[in-house]
């Protein structure tokens, strides 16, 4: 019988300052898990994403690593308060709007299909201060749209945030 070997799967937490050091793992990770639509212009934009949300002062991220190669991850910031635009599509605001916005989840295709992104999920949110957790999914993903609902977002309202971007499900979940 040959021995199992297991690897451990280490996630590291980063912020703002760190994004210098972890910026071309992003890129890497996205070239990997978008390969397959790497020649559509909103996905080619990523980079400026990368920099767009990790400028942001409260810039939060969680990279898991199987040894040294990384698997994926997550990252998002808080929303300025006042300017909630999901707030939006609800008919009563809530008693604290502080939002965390989770602004990209990505696998490589090796591993998806294992609970990561699940696990990097809740360790980019697990000990949040906000109230609310914010994210959008294409809306022509039903199968991750009902992913996230089974982590307890709610679909309220839909949105194109850019001219040549899919149409987005708003998804909604309480943190606290």
């Amino acid at each position: 019988m040959e021995p199992c070997v297991t690897t451990a799967i280490d996630l590291r937490h980063y912020s703002h300052d760190d994004l210098p050091d972890i910026r071309q793992t992003l890129l890497d990770v996205h070239a990997d898990a978008y390969a397959d639509r790497i020649h559509e212009e909103f996905v080619q934009r990523f980079p400026w994403f990368v920099g767009h949300w990790g400028g942001r002062e409260g810039f939060a991220c969680v990279v898991a690593y199987e040894g040294n190669e990384p698997i994926g991850f997550t990252y998002g910031a808080p929303g300025e308060p006042g300017r909630e635009w999901w707030r939006e599509y609800l008919a009563e605001p809530p008693a604290d709007p502080s939002t965390f916005s989770v602004s990209e989840l990505m696998v490589r295709p090796k591993w998806r299909k294992k609970g990561w992104g699940e696990r990097l999920h809740a360790a980019l949110l697990g000990d949040r201060p906000e109230a609310l957790a914010v994210l959008t999914v294409d809306t022509k993903r039903p199968r991750l749209q009902a992913l996230y609902e089974s982590w307890g977002y709610r679909k309220v309202g839909e949105r194109q945030p850019f001219p040549d971007s899919p149409l987005y499900a708003v998804m909604l979940r309480p943190l606290r």
